[in-house]
């Protein structure tokens, strides 16, 4: 189940479906206006909102705006404009799915659902693991053979992306490209780095376990044999 923010400005409605998402399982906390929903999103981070657009203080699809200028919250548009123009124009900015009204608290349930399984498939992807080397780059967190890899930002930046690419040589073009946003630099910025990041995961460029360098093309990273 989740924690729903539900934006519903009519104070029945807004109290019916509290009554039945609770029912359901859902943590809900509620709003009645777009200001008070935007401190709501900004201080306590719901899993999923349920938008309303007929709110009193600023139309919600400024609301939907404001809101995903802060917050890539799944979001759940109520609405009884239910024209196709009107629907196309709330998903193009930033909508994740539709009700329209009037529907019952069983639908938005199981619009909450699938907005969710959709969100979570894409926020939580697992860690890549290759050998005992564990990387989380949504953690920002690396580990080798069960302990934690204090890593500096470029180093932890430069791991992640040879791991997303093990068993294959990256090329420093590259790696000065996507690791530094660098069309063109110094080699030496490279070895340097890798000297760092070899020291901490305790090998050596003359005897590599993890970090093998081709001459003259780049870096493989590979699980040891």
């Amino acid at each position: 189940m989740a924690t729903v923010l539900l934006v519903e400005d009519d104070d029945h409605v807004r109290r019916a479906l509290l009554r039945e998402l609770r029912a359901l399982g859902h943590v809900v906390r509620s709003a009645g206006r777009a200001l008070e929903a935007l401190r709501e999103v900004a201080a306590q981070a719901p899993e999923v909102v349920v938008l309303d657009l007929g709110l009193p203080d600023l139309d919600g699809g400024e609301a939907l705006k404001m809101m995903r200028a802060v917050s890539d919250v799944p979001v759940i548009v109520a609405t009884a404009r239910d024209g196709e123009e009107e629907i196309i124009r709330l998903l193009g900015s930033g909508a994740d799915d539709y009700v329209a009204k009037p529907f019952s608290a069983g639908h938005l349930h199981a619009r909450i659902e699938a907005v969710l399984r959709r969100s979570r498939s894409v926020r939580q992807p697992e860690a890549l693991v290759v050998g005992g080397l564990r990387v989380d780059a949504d953690r920002r967190q690396a580990s080798l053979d069960g302990e934690p890899l204090r890593l500096s930002r470029k180093e932890f930046d430069l791991l992640a992306f040879l791991t997303r690419h093990a068993g294959r040589v990256v090329r420093r073009k590259e790696l000065l490209a996507e690791v530094w946003q660098q069309p063109y630099g110094d080699d030496q910025t490279i070895d340097v780095h890798l000297s760092w990041l070899r020291r901490k995961m305790g090998e050596k460029a003359s005897a590599p376990r993890y970090l093998h360098t081709v001459r003259g093309v780049g870096v493989m990273l590979m699980a040891p044999e």
